[in-house]
C-alpha cells in the first residue's frame, strides 16, 4: 500500500510539473510573432481619405472604437466619440472574458510607431508585447494588402485627439493562456483588381470580418468554419431581447441564394446617412448590431463584388429568427 501511494504521489508530482512547464513555455515564449517591421507611412492627403473609407465604412474599425447609440436603430456612432474607445464585449455576449475597444485616437496610439500599429492590426500584439482575444478581427486584417493597412494607420493618426481611459481586457481561464497563442504573423495579399469581381469581393468580405458575425461560434468565441456564413450567432442586447446574424449563404430557402445583386445592394444603401435618419428604438423594439449606417457607405461596385463572393460559398441551410424581444 505504501509503494501504491508513494508511485501515486510521483505521478501526481510529474503531472504538476509538466503543467507548471507548459504554463511557463506559453507565458514566456507565445505570442510568437516577429518583432514590428520598420514603417514610416507618408500621411498624405490620398492615404488618410482612402482609409477614412476603409475604417469607416469598410473594415469598420469605427463601428466598436467609437460609442454606439443603441436608442438609435443599429447604432449609429455618437457623434464626437470617433475612436476614442470603451465598445465593451463580456460574458453576457457569448465571450471568454471582458474586452475592450480602445482609444484609437492620437491620444491612445501616440507611443506606437507605425511599424508597431501594423503588427497590432495584422497579427494581435501590442507595442509591450501582449496578445489580444481576436474581437478584433486581426487575423483577417493580416490577410490584407499592407497599402490598405497604411491607410488606416494614416487615417487614425489624423483623427482629433480624445481623451479617455479605457480598462485593460480580460480573459477567463483557460482563454487567458490559449489567447496567447492565438496571433500570428500576417500573411498579407495583394489587393485584386476590381475587375476579377469574385476575387476582389472574397477580399472585401475579409477586409470586413462578415464571416465573424455570421457564423456561430464555440465556447471559447471562436467561430466554426464549417458553418461559414450560415449565420444564427447570438447577440444579447442589455434589456434582454436578442439579436442573431442572418445567413447569408446562397441558399435558396433560408440564405440569399434568392436575392439579386440590386436588391443585396438595395439592403445597404437604404441605410444611407443622405436618406435615412436612425429611427429612435424603445427597449424590446426590434434593433440589431449590424452598422448598417457604416456599411452604408461602401461603394455600390464594392457591394456588388461582395454579392458576386458571396454567391460562391458554400450553402448552408440555416433557418434564424432574426430578433427575440424581451417585452412579450
Amino acid at each position: 500500500m505504501k509503494k501504491a501511494i508513494k508511485i501515486f504521489a510521483w505521478i501526481i508530482g510529474i503531472v504538476l510539473i509538466l503543467v507548471l512547464a507548459g504554463f511557463a513555455y506559453i507565458t514566456m515564449a507565445f505570442p510568437n510573432v516577429s518583432p514590428a517591421p520598420e514603417l514610416s507611412i507618408d500621411y498624405s492627403s490620398e492615404r488618410i481619405e482612402r482609409g477614412k473609407y476603409l475604417a469607416n465604412h469598410v473594415t469598420v474599425c469605427m463601428d466598436c472604437h467609437s460609442v454606439r447609440d443603441f436608442s438609435k436603430f443599429s447604432g449609429p456612432p455618437t457623434p464626437g466619440t470617433v475612436g476614442q474607445g470603451g465598445d465593451r464585449f463580456d460574458q453576457s455576449m457569448g465571450f471568454p472574458g471582458v474586452f475592450y475597444a480602445k482609444n484609437i485616437t492620437p491620444y491612445g496610439i501616440s507611443d506606437y510607431t507605425d511599424g508597431e500599429l501594423y503588427r497590432l492590426i495584422t497579427s494581435g500584439v501590442t507595442h509591450d508585447g501582449r496578445a489580444m482575444f481576436p474581437v478584433m478581427p486581426y487575423l483577417y486584417y493580416g490577410k490584407m494588402d499592407p497599402e490598405d493597412i497604411y491607410d488606416i494607420i494614416a487615417y487614425i493618426r489624423s483623427l482629433p485627439s480624445i481623451a479617455s481611459e479605457i480598462p485593460e481586457s480580460e480573459a477567463d481561464f483557460p482563454v487567458s493562456l490559449i489567447l496567447k497563442t492565438i496571433p500570428v504573423d500576417p500573411e498579407p495579399t495583394q489587393k485584386p483588381d476590381p475587375g476579377d469581381q469574385v476575387a476582389y469581393g472574397k477580399y472585401l468580405t475579409n477586409a470586413s470580418g462578415c464571416i465573424e458575425c455570421h457564423t456561430q461560434a464555440d465556447p471559447q468565441g471562436m467561430i466554426k468554419k464549417d458553418l461559414a456564413f450560415g449565420g444564427g450567432r447570438n447577440f444579447p442586447f442589455p434589456d434582454g431581447s436578442m439579436v442573431t446574424s442572418a445567413n447569408i449563404t446562397p441558399d435558396s430557402e433560408t440564405g440569399i441564394g434568392n436575392w439579386s445583386e440590386q436588391a443585396f445592394v438595395e439592403r445597404f444603401k437604404q441605410y444611407d446617412p443622405n436618406r435615412y435618419t436612425p429611427a429612435t428604438v424603445s427597449p424590446g423594439e426590434f434593433n440589431s448590431i449590424m452598422p448598417w449606417v457604416m456599411y452604408a457607405g461602401m461603394k455600390e461596385e464594392d457591394l456588388k463584388a461582395i454579392y458576386a463572393y458571396l454567391q460562391t460559398v458554400k450553402p448552408i441551410s440555416n433557418s434564424v429568427i432574426k430578433f427575440t424581444s424581451s417585452v412579450e
